[in-house]
């Protein structure tokens, strides 16, 4: 029997192995956390016991999703998405439980009494299975640049679905676990209950959440606006658990709250990192659940469990979408990637469990069958282009058609400028272009913005840069240029591959977010790289400058020169602790002081001596007294020099030994 500490440090050491793991696999963490939870847990490697340690820090996992869920709740959005959310997404959810009802039905008919399925249980297992990962799905639409398109919109509007369809759930799912003759009181009382809580804290805490926060931010503490904001979050729970209801219904309501104040992102940054952290124990606590031996035992029977929901989610989904308007592409796109279970089925299924609906046997089984879903859920949404061609018949046409107008449009057109992304950037580009007599044609993946620009008289089309036929489609071996105007590295990288193999002498311009990926992008084939933190730094500059008299020509010229060195005296910037920590895929530039005191090794030596670039590093200045040199391969260090130095983090700290020793 493992102590607090030993447990919470057991469920940690395990969670970094296993992200680390799934990490370099390409695959999302949350599946890293369920593989570790399956291998420590009582039923394999035994290092750890499911018991109410475990049990609670699951279950601030998930009163933390909830609390990111309410956040997020925003009223215009959902009447924006209205006819997605509350016509197919709604449809999808109650199909799904009415469909697990039917089914357990027809089993109760064909199997003896003692296999039977309740109304109860088939009504819990329907609202867990008609649940879709939101972590997986997001990040796999977010890497595709496809949030914006046509299936991505639908997807979302699900997924949204979902996540408020989860509330009523919880509350009603735990009740279903009472005596048949005392359910529909149970029931009607628990939502009594739950009318009362949530009126006084909407009504109330409304009113309340605004004054308090602003008496806390006036006292311009960090730690004080952390601790309140666990506060409000943990006591909206205790205060819907103390009615009988759910921890993370109280939670929930918190994030409503909240989102409804100025403050809303900068709780969002703060909470995330609790979020994350004990939502992985959380999926740690669920891997603990399953029985190995039992899912070896019966893999057929997990097999069928796997096959037979994906399959029929994924033809629901995709048959309610065409219902609602989408195309054969459309459609099948969305089944693909909502087919698979998702985090909140994992909640609903422990309710289950506790409320005793399911033998733990069949419990057991479909959680095996949630696991295997979402392992393959990944590779579902990486092959859906290919799988849709096969599906659709009408795909390859679609398809074809949108080349054949993109091509249209653009025959007539020589030595144009193509524009990847026509969001505000490519917008503004485009309106330069055009008052300087130059022809472009641009590329963007969402319909309505498209249709919409197309009926103003702009140059685009629907069409995904990133893909050799549509960049073919809008005259590459025809154009002078081409920009790339949203500031996603991925895919920059592969339409500067694309545009390399087709026409090597095309000069590519690209937008990024800051110079840790200037030289990755260069290096790719970019003729120019923007990287919008720099740009941002320029322009203020410049302002500054003219406003303090400085004549417009020097400033000109002085902007001009930092571009032509391609950002090389803006490159990095001395980090603080309120910065936030590097991305390790990435060596972002920094700046670093180091001050030579009597004993430094490099005292009387040339810079060129100690090769710093070997290391990584370099010299950006000295200062020596109050003045400030700039130093060259030959200058001397003296003593009392502070060396500024750049480069990556480890860069710095060895080319800082070579300075010292």
């Amino acid at each position: 029997m493992h102590s607090g500490l030993e447990l919470t440090l057991l469920l940690l050491g395990s969670a970094v192995l296993g992200v680390v793991a799934f990490r370099m696999l390409h695959l999302p963490p949350m599946l890293g956390y369920l593989a570790v939870g399956i291998l420590i847990g009582p039923h394999a490697l035994g290092l750890a016991d499911n018991n109410i340690t475990t049990h609670t820090l699951a279950e601030f996992g998930v009163v933390f999703l909830m609390f990111s869920i309410g956040l997020e709740f925003s009223l215009s959005q959902l009447m924006s998405m209205r006819r997605v959310v509350f016509g197919l997404g709604l449809a999808q959810v109650g199909l799904t439980i009415l469909g697990a009802m039917l089914f357990g039905w027809l089993l109760s008919i064909q199997l003896p009494p003692q296999y039977n399925i309740s109304w109860q249980a088939s009504f819990a297992l329907g609202g867990a299975l008609a649940m879709s990962s939101t972590a997986i799905v997001v990040k796999m639409l977010t890497e595709r640049l496809e949030l914006e398109s046509a299936h991505g919109r639908k997807i979302i509007g699900i997924l949204l679905f979902q996540d408020l369809a989860v509330v009523p759930l919880l509350i009603l799912i735990p009740s279903l676990g009472r005596p048949p003759e005392e359910l529909a009181e149970t029931l009607a009382w628990a939502a009594f209950k739950a009318v009362i809580v949530l009126v006084l804290l909407l009504f109330f805490g409304q009113k309340l959440m605004r004054k308090w926060f602003a008496i806390v931010v006036k006292r311009r503490s960090q730690e004080l606006f952390m601790l309140n904001l666990l506060l409000i979050t943990l006591g909206a729970a205790w205060i819907t658990e103390q009615a009988g209801l759910s921890l993370a219904l109280g939670a929930f309501v918190a994030g409503m709250l909240i989102s409804e104040t100025q403050y809303k992102h900068q709780v969002e940054e703060d909470i995330k990192p609790f979020r994350d952290v004990l939502l992985g124990l959380f999926f740690i606590t669920v891997g603990m659940l399953l029985d190995i031996q039992l899912v070896i035992d019966n893999w057929w029977l997990v097999l069928v469990l796997l096959g037979v929901p994906v399959l029929l989610k994924f033809a629901l989904i995709a048959l309610l979408a065409k219902l609602f308007g989408a195309p054969d592409g459309v459609a099948t796109r969305t089944g693909l990637a909502l087919a698979q279970a998702g985090e909140f089925g994992f909640v609903l299924l422990t309710l289950t469990a506790g409320a005793k609906l399911l033998d733990p046997y069949l419990i057991q089984l479909v959680l095996a069958s949630m696991v295997l879903s979402m392992l393959v859920a990944p590779f579902l949404i990486e092959k859906s282009d290919q799988i849709v061609m096969k599906i659709a018949s009408n795909e390859w046409m679609m398809q074809s058609l949108q080349l054949t107008q993109i091509a249209t449009r653009t025959m007539a057109t020589q030595k144009h400028v193509i524009i990847a992304g026509f969001g505000r950037s490519g917008q503004s580009l485009a309106t330069l272009l055009s008052d300087e007599k130059v022809a472009y044609h641009a590329l963007d993946l969402d319909p309505e913005r498209v249709q919409e620009a197309q009926s103003a008289g702009a140059n685009v089309s629907y069409g995904d840069a990133a893909r050799k036929e549509s960049l073919i489609a809008a005259g590459i071996y025809r154009a002078s240029a081409m920009v790339v105007t949203y500031a996603n590295t991925a895919s920059a990288l592969k339409v500067l591959h694309l545009a390399h193999e087709l026409a090597p002498s095309l000069p590519v311009i690209v937008r990024c977010h800051d110079d840790s990926e200037l030289d990755m992008l260069k290096k790719a084939g970019a003729a120019e790289v923007v990287p919008e933190s720099l740009e941002a730094s320029l322009m203020l500059g410049s302002h500054a400058l003219v406003m303090m008299g400085v004549p417009l020509r020097r400033v000109v010229h002085r902007v001009q020169a930092v571009r032509e060195e391609r950002y090389a005296s803006l490159r990095g910037y001395f980090h603080g602790s309120s910065d936030e920590a590097d991305d390790p895929e990435h060596s972002f530039v920094r700046l670093h002081s180091v001050s030579l005191g009597d004993g430094a090794g490099s005292i009387g030596k040339r810079i060129a001596e100690l090769e710093l670039h070997e290391v990584g590093a370099e010299v950006a200045h000295l200062r020596r007294g109050k003045e400030r040199v700039e130093a060259d391969a030959n200058t001397l260090f003296e003593r009392g020099d502070v060396v500024v130095l750049r480069g990556p983090a480890d860069a710095l700290e060895r080319a800082e030994g070579r300075l010292l020793n």
